[in-house]
């Protein structure tokens, strides 16, 4: 199995030839990776959301299937379908795109609700049921999934119990002016960045490393601190809906990959603080007072964050 500060480096080393610059957000991906979570890659059109997604799947020798979401794209295009096999007179499992290790659920709200409902199971139990049968998905799975901001034409918000679904959330954002320059002289060349990234790690190195994330010690202080975080969201008056315990959790899994890719066996306050944001401030919903005045879930956040106090003994 690979060392996970080794994997890291290695993942960033690779995605790197296809996008600059963004180390940070290959780390969280590989967290949730690791936390057996789904990434929401958020941002407008064209700094690189389906490229990190692309890129960090090539690295994995994992199966990989991508599924452009469109208006019309029905259910069963997600998660399969059964028919009569005329020959046997059998009912017969057509798998959906789903169906694989490493699933690019491309520009996922603009399909309807419907669509992304079908989701919701496959997410959440790594599993589809199609006329009452159920179907394993393969291991390690993960869903990555790029949407453009929802003020934007065409596109349907994603119901809350669709964005809880997600361990995190990611933010591209544009890049420098020298990252930039980078990023145009690597694709003004006759060879595409895409197709010179090869794995680093295989499906049974992920699955190695899941195992030992839920080996690394969370003390008692973390638990209640973590615990104390997710109350506070509930009680802010900025929110209307603060954090499921379904996020709580995630922030606990986060933290210990944390420790993992640190090479520690134990969490620190430091390894909550740093997923605090990315694990959370997708699944809050501001109240409407907050968002007439331009509040964002993030600032509110913060100042959560700095006004909890920090336990002291692990």
């Amino acid at each position: 199995m690979l060392n996970p500060g080794h994997m890291l480096l290695a993942l960033q080393q690779a995605v790197g030839k296809a996008i600059v610059g963004k180390e940070e957000a290959i780390e969280y991906a590989l967290i949730a990776l690791l936390c057996k979570g789904h990434v929401l890659i958020e941002d407008v059109p064209g700094v690189g959301k389906t490229t990190l997604a692309s890129a960090l799947a090539r690295s994995l020798d994992c199966s990989f299937r991508r599924i452009q979401f469109t208006p019309d794209l029905m259910p069963s295009d997600v998660t399969g379908f059964t028919l009569v096999n005329f020959k046997t007179g059998e009912m017969e499992y057509k798998e959906g795109a789903v169906m694989s290790q490493i699933v690019l659920a491309d520009e996922i709200n603009r399909t309807s609700p419907k669509t992304q409902s079908a989701l919701l199971e496959v997410m959440e139990e790594h599993q589809v049921t199609v006329d009452g049968v159920t179907h394993p998905l393969p291991r390690p799975f993960i869903v990555l999934a790029t949407q453009n901001p929802s003020e934007f034409v065409g596109t349907y918000p994603l119901p809350e119990a669709q964005v809880d679904r997600f361990f995190l959330r990611i933010s591209i954002g544009y890049p420098t002016v020298e990252q930039e320059m980078d990023v145009l002289e690597r694709y003004s060349g006759s060879v595409r960045p895409m197709t010179t990234i090869e794995p680093v790690c295989t499906a049974q190195d992920i699955l190695a490393m899941q195992e030992e994330v839920t080996r690394v010690y969370c003390s008692p202080e973390v638990r209640s601190y973590v615990a104390t975080l997710a109350a506070a969201t509930r009680k802010d008056p900025a929110f209307q809906l603060g954090a499921s315990t379904r996020a709580a959790i995630a922030l606990i899994h986060g933290a210990q990959a944390c420790a993992l890719l640190d090479n520690r066996d134990f969490i620190l306050p430091e390894d909550v603080q740093h997923m605090f944001l990315p694990v959370m401030a997708h699944r809050m919903v501001l109240s409407p007072e907050a968002r007439m005045k331009g509040i964002a879930p993030e600032q509110v956040l913060l100042t959560l964050l700095q006004n909890t106090s920090v336990p002291i003994k692990l």
